[in-house]
């Protein structure tokens, strides 16, 4: 629930920011000199893209939350746990023990989205949001194109 008060904290926050970088950009675009324009433009654009930047993450935040969801319901998610230290990270070589069964999986079903987003939990329980976040992007993508039934 935190996360989702974050994000709406961050949405709104954004909106302000949007608001009133407008109202700048619009003066800076009405102004006669060039360097001015030039700035009013730039105004315009960064707002645009934190705006795609934030509905990108929430869709992706989205679509994983339901794919979560999803195995949950069919009984699928992974049941080992891995110990953490008392800062909350994992303790690495749990995880790394993990990873041959969840890449074997993915090596074996390179089509299942279930395979992949097993694989991304057990990047993300490792720490390694950059590969979590690649697998969960390649999981997303499998069950949209998977045949519905």
């Amino acid at each position: 629930m935190s996360t989702r008060i974050g994000v709406a904290v961050m949405a709104v926050l954004l909106a302000v920011y949007i608001v009133l970088a407008g109202q700048r950009a619009w003066i800076l675009l009405t102004a006669k000199e060039p360097v001015a324009v030039a700035m009013g433009a730039a105004l315009v654009l960064l707002p645009v893209l934190g705006a795609w930047a934030l509905i990108r993450e929430l869709r992706f935040g989205r679509r994983a939350a339901a794919l979560g969801r999803r195995l949950e319901a069919e009984g699928a998610l992974p049941e080992e746990e891995i110990s953490v230290r008392a800062s909350g990270r994992p303790l690495r070589e749990e995880a790394d023990a993990l990873f041959p069964a969840y890449r074997a999986e993915v090596e074996a079903h390179p089509d299942d989205w279930r395979a992949w987003f097993r694989l991304a939990l057990a990047y993300d329980g490792a720490g390694d949001r950059t590969r979590a976040r690649q697998a969960t992007r390649r999981a997303i993508a499998l069950e949209r194109s998977a045949p519905r039934g």
